[in-house]
């Protein structure tokens, strides 16, 4: 698949929020720290937001993607990360318990909207997993604990070595998950081959050309197009940044080093995650002459 800088941006940027909304509930924060973490839990949400219309054709027609709710997660991400901010800004109006909870749980459940978009396609083997939602909810709580570090070691110093503890656990955690993925897709074989999609059964095809002389709307959107080293580095970018590197810098109380380390590594563990993912459409598309 061909990775979309909005939907990077989007994904990242929302789950840090939604990380640091559950850390202040969780820690029930108080005062100017939490009013400050808030705010920035929403200006996360609402950049993640925005950046998502440079993904649409036709931004003054993104609330039809709404309508399909019955059977779209993307339609339930698209109704329940509005409401979300309406709580996280209720919350910081009237910190109660009760809309805490409430925000909590709209929150868990945005993870699982964001998620399953991608883990309910069966053509794509890379993303039909219970992986998938579980590495969109643990990363994001643990760029969101790293953010309350940050926040916490400017505003809170008291409570900066907690989050820092309850960041190296979550984002180890999270670390296991997305390296448990890696290994899955590693021994992932394909259901289709070349002689299947074009429905002749021969031990020997090879394709001389696309059916164009050029790019197609196709090969742009379904195939990323870089090199294999490119492939390669954004992995290991992601296996350093991620979490081995941030994990270094919070046991050095170097909170928002951590942070912009480690927001690099998920921007690029996201683009592997699109780039990983093998659309069938790419066995009628693998040469243009």
């Amino acid at each position: 698949m061909n990775p979309a800088w909005s939907v990077l941006l989007l994904t990242s940027l929302i789950g840090a929020g939604q990380g640091l909304f559950i850390a202040l509930v969780a820690a029930q924060a108080s005062g100017r720290f939490l009013q400050t973490g808030l705010g920035l839990s929403l200006a996360f949400l609402a950049a993640g937001l925005l950046a998502s219309f440079f993904h649409l054709g036709h931004p003054e027609r993104a609330w039809r993607s709404a309508a399909m709710w019955r059977t779209s997660w993307l339609s339930r991400e698209v109704i329940v990360l509005p409401a979300f901010m309406a709580l996280v800004a209720a919350y910081a109006w009237t910190p109660s318990f009760a809309v805490g909870v409430l925000g909590v749980v709209a929150c868990l459940a945005l993870f699982v909207c964001t998620g399953m978009i991608y883990a309910c396609l069966p053509f794509l083997q890379e993303w039909r997993s219970p992986l998938t939602v579980v590495n969109f909810t643990l990363l994001g709580c643990a760029s969101g604990l790293t953010a309350a570090a940050a926040l916490a070691a400017w505003l809170e110093p008291a409570q900066a070595r907690p989050f820092a503890a309850a960041a190296l656990v979550v984002g180890a955690l999270a670390y296991l998950g997305r390296l448990a993925s890696l290994v899955r897709n590693a021994r992932l074989r394909p259901k289709s081959t070349l002689a299947s999609a074009i429905g002749v059964k021969h031990p020997k095809i090879t394709q001389i050309a696309q059916g164009a002389m050029g790019g197609s709307f196709n090969t742009r959107e379904f195939f990323h197009g870089r090199p294999r080293e490119v492939v390669r580095a954004a992995r290991w970018t992601l296996l350093t940044l991620v979490f081995p590197v941030p994990a270094l810098l919070l046991l050095a109380e170097e909170p928002l080093i951590a942070f912009l380390a480690q927001y690099a590594g998920l921007l690029a563990e996201r683009w592997y995650f699109f780039a990983e993912a093998k659309h069938p459409q790419n066995l009628y598309y693998q040469a243009i002459s």
